[in-house]
């Protein structure tokens, strides 16, 4: 199954065979040398028959032989002990335990991985008192096989994780999200705006075969399905359908924040280059284009899956086993350049362990990482971890979430949104198969929050949706945190805005004037959501645009870093029509005298005419004028009123 960590068994089967080694070589040695704790001749003669079938995995078969030689001698230790391994292989751990504490009860000291093997067992009932009495025992002995010490410590650090973390859960209540299937649903994937949430869902192959999750391979394929949100509460979910879903599996899906943008696995298909590869698709025009391999770097022949994309969609998570990795399976990244292809991922080396790190998710703020692990200390199994990017931009420590959203069974696929207060998972925790629970996170393990501006964008003058280019651009750094393009049909668009910045979002189209918008999230706020239509007006004389992004030293004329955004787009706008002439004008609140205002007008929009001098454009093209508090347009009673006064605007002036 896509979701499930296959690596993560091959680990514990790595394990289980060295163990296995471990105890062969000890039994076959007393085997060959006669030098059995029985004296019994049919005892042994029933060991032996037992451990040829040990060795050759016909465990029930096994244990019959063992139980035979255990009646002739009830104190026969290397019947018990095998017997026990056996049952282990068979996945019965309570028959296992109850042959392993009869060994110790007749010599303790006899096989010293006996209290490794015990340890496990309980510590997987979640009995970690006893596990640590257990591993204590273990490392008390001389000549212990590496592997075994190396998790025994490890079973260690996470049993007195989960000891302490039990006597401090954190607050955790989990709410049924309430969808109404009877199949399992998990890896979710939300947008932005909390409207639109797919998930992974493991459906029969044919709807008239029985629901058989155990053969999967056999009866069950995985599919996604889309709920939206509406009048309070999730629509009945639907499948996607062609050409995302397919006969075969298709999961541990991502999706960009506006939701027109969807990367996700696939595993054995013709076009892969490994046993399972990363795919894209698109939502133009309302419909799913169909899904193409990612191909190298990202994609090898090694195994690559569960992506995530950041908000701006120039950033891959990913898991792989890929050569150069820390271990089993790790995080990569990626990232995608100007011409839309991927660089060669990066091991992210300070997340990443020995052991496994699987489903990672990044925050729609972009510094947050939330993922899992069986590396890194907890609970046992996978736990939930989150780490965020420093002033450097490297990750710190990562956190465990701690109990009870951690346990001693595997925690994957968590989800923030993006406000920062709800995540959402997958759990069993209420019914026999997989459901989907969101629960409010508790303020440490928290992300900053992100907010969103929704809306249409069409022509001012006829109400045509209109396809054209956003972008949402950092004032201190100029960078462009996020672009795309507004939905050629709808005209909707929709842009994620992260705290803790300043932005400019600006919208153009050819042909028509761009329209600019400012938005202010100090770090540990949170903006409501802006919903808003844009109309765009055609370029001709008596059009004016407000540049909300010009800024000014307070009382002064002098311009302020944060405007080079707005005067470059404004460049932009004269250098891409030369035959546009424009007039800059100058507005201020009604405070202050009414010549202090006109001046101090006509000096600002007179500064904004001086940059666009001094990079080329021609004088006979600008002019400028202040027009004071003469024309405003808020109220000047109230400060955000005066503030939308204290403006700068474009005019597009008659032809000379």
């Amino acid at each position: 199954m896509l979701n499930k960590p296959f690596i993560f068994r091959a680990a514990l089967c790595l394990l289980r065979a060295s163990i296995i080694l471990t105890v062969l070589i000890f039994f076959q040695q007393t085997a060959y040398s006669q030098q059995v704790t029985s004296t019994s001749r049919n005892a042994i003669r029933a060991y032996n028959a037992g451990l040829d079938k040990y060795e050759r995995g016909q465990y029930n078969e096994a244990i019959n032989d063992f139980n035979t030689a255990i009646r002739r001698d009830p104190n026969f230790l290397e019947a018990l002990l095998l017997m026990a391994e056996s049952w282990l292989e068979l996945k019965n751990p309570q028959q296992a335990k109850i042959a392993f504490m009869r060994s110790l009860d007749i010599n303790p000291d006899f096989f010293p991985p006996v209290y490794f093997s015990l340890a496990e067992i309980f510590f997987n009932e979640q009995q970690y008192e006893t596990t640590i009495v257990h591993l204590e025992k273990f490392l008390s002995y001389n000549r212990l096989p590496p592997l075994l010490v190396e998790r025994s410590e490890k079973l260690l650090r996470n049993s007195r994780f989960a000891i302490n973390a039990m006597r401090n859960p954190v607050p955790f209540h989990p709410e049924n999200i309430g969808f109404e299937l009877e199949y399992d649903q998990y890896w979710p994937s939300l947008t932005v705006d909390e409207q639109t949430l797919i998930f992974t869902a493991l459906i029969p192959k044919n709807p008239d075969k029985p629901y058989d999750r155990q053969n999967y391979a056999l009866y069950m394929q995985e599919d996604f399905y889309v709920s939206h949100f509406r009048d309070g509460q999730w629509t009945k979910p639907e499948n996607l359908g062609p050409p995302l879903n397919t006969p075969n599996n298709e999961a541990a899906q991502s999706i960009t924040a506006d939701g027109s943008q969807m990367y996700f696995t696939v595993c054995n298909r013709s076009d892969g280059l490994g046993s399972c590869d990363i795919y894209f698709s698109e939502r133009v025009n309302g419909l799913w284009t169909r899904p193409r391999n990612l191909g190298p770097p990202v994609n090898t022949a090694a195994w690559e899956s569960q992506p995530s994309i950041s908000a701006d969609g120039k950033t891959l998570y990913f898991v792989s086993n890929r050569n150069g990795g820390k271990g089993g399976m790790d995080i990569w990244m990626s990232k995608r350049n100007d011409t839309g292809n991927w660089s060669r991922p990066i091991n992210l080396e300070d997340i990443n362990t020995s052991g496994n790190e699987s489903s990672p998710f990044i925050h729609f703020d972009n510094r947050t990482l939330y993922f899992a692990s069986d590396g890194w200390t907890g609970m046992g199994g996978f736990d939930l971890f989150v780490t965020r990017k420093d002033s450097a931009d490297r990750w710190l420590m990562p956190q465990n979430l701690g109990y009870p959203i951690n346990t001693g069974y595997n925690e994957e696929g968590m989800i923030v949104n993006a406000r920062g207060n709800i995540a959402y998972y997958s759990s069993t925790r209420d019914e026999d198969i997989r459901n989907l629970f969101s629960f409010e996170l508790y303020p440490e393990a928290r992300p900053m929050a992100a907010s969103y501006m929704k809306g249409k964008i069409y022509d001012s003058r006829f109400y045509r949706p209109l396809r054209a280019h956003f972008e949402l651009i950092d004032l201190a750094t100029a960078e462009t945190v996020i672009e795309s393009f507004s939905d050629s049909i709808s005209g909707e668009f929709l842009v994620t805005i992260p705290s803790g910045r300043d932005y400019a979002m600006n919208i153009k189209r050819a042909g028509y004037l761009f329209y600019s918008e400012n938005f202010t999230m100090p770090e540990g706020t949170f903006r409501e959501p802006l919903l808003k239509d844009i109309p765009l007006k055609r370029i001709r004389p008596g059009e004016k645009v407000i540049l909300r992004n010009i800024f000014f030293e307070f009382a002064s004329a002098s311009l302020l870093d944060e405007s080079k955004v707005e005067l470059e787009l404004l460049l932009l706008f004269l250098r891409s029509n030369p035959d546009v002439n424009i007039v800059i004008t100058g507005h201020t609140d009604n405070i202050g005298t009414e010549e202090y205002n006109l001046a101090l007008s006509q000096n600002r929009a007179r500064a904004v005419v001086d940059y666009l001098l001094k990079d080329g454009i021609a004088g006979e093209r600008l002019s400028y004028r202040g027009l004071g508090a003469s024309e405003p347009i808020a109220d000047n009673d109230t400060e955000e009123g005066r503030a939308q006064n204290r403006r700068t605007e474009m005019l597009i002036a008659e032809p000379q």
